[in-house]
């Protein structure tokens, strides 16, 4: 097995273990999980293969099986499997095990600085491809959650994402290089900031926000349907 198929199996292990805990039961909400991920994907698929035939990034063969479906390999299409299914089952680990929400009086000021922030950097950066277009899509579904969903769950969202940052940094970085002498993805640094944490470019944070706050969208909107559809029928 490749380098990149190990970065996506060792992600999802213990998520994928652990969703079975009877306390937890995780297993219980795929019938949301995985519409949502499906649902991401079409849309961060066909974003990763134009930006990939563009060269924004690419993929080094040497980490790779060597198996491709489009332009991408197959380890690329788990990825977007393996970190989503890992994400929301720490997001409904935590749902459980903390049953207040920290972050909520405060959700819609920190959705508003990361708005005014990335759209700020972006209007500096028209030219840089992969800045520009992230910080600009993120930017519009931040305020579309703010202004149309009226979403309750951002804060404890914020609460995943500032937790999961630390296993993002040691999977992002084996990707990028820190623990290979050559990267797994490569990045063209003339069509993003240059600014690296480590060996991952800063706009790969945002990046992730973007996708799985997508995904957890769609996994609380049909959650939160089948709620209506239990109330209607009681």
């Amino acid at each position: 097995m490749s380098y990149y198929f190990w970065i996506n199996l060792l992600a999802i292990s213990v998520p994928l273990i652990a969703g079975f805990d009877k306390r937890l039961k995780f297993y219980r909400n795929w019938k949301y999980l995985f519409p949502a991920m499906i649902g991401t994907m079409l849309v961060f698929i066909p974003w990763d293969m134009l930006k990939t035939s563009l060269q924004v990034w690419g993929f080094n063969p040497v980490h790779l099986q060597g198996i491709y479906l489009a332009n991408l390999p197959v380890e690329e299409w788990l990825f977007f499997i393996a970190i989503p299914y890992a994400c929301l089952f720490t997001y409904h680990a935590f749902e459980y095990l903390i049953q207040k929400d920290y972050l909520g009086p405060y959700a819609k000021g920190i959705t508003v600085i990361i708005i005014l922030i990335i759209l700020t950097v972006a209007i500096f950066n028209p030219g840089r491809w992969y800045t520009f277009i992230t910080f600009v899509l993120t930017a519009i579904f931040l305020t579309l959650h703010l202004t149309v969903f009226k979403s309750t769950y951002l804060g404890r969202f914020y609460v995943m994402y500032f937790v999961t940052l630390i296993p993002f940094f040691i999977v992002n970085g084996a990707l990028t290089g820190m623990f290979t002498a050559e990267p797994v993805v490569w990045y063209d640094d003339t069509r993003n900031l240059g600014i690296r944490m480590g060996t991952i470019p800063v706009e790969d944070a945002v990046y992730g926000l973007f996708m799985l706050l997508m995904n957890l969208t769609i996994y609380e909107w049909l959650r939160g349907r089948d709620r209506v559809k239990a109330v209607s029928v009681s």
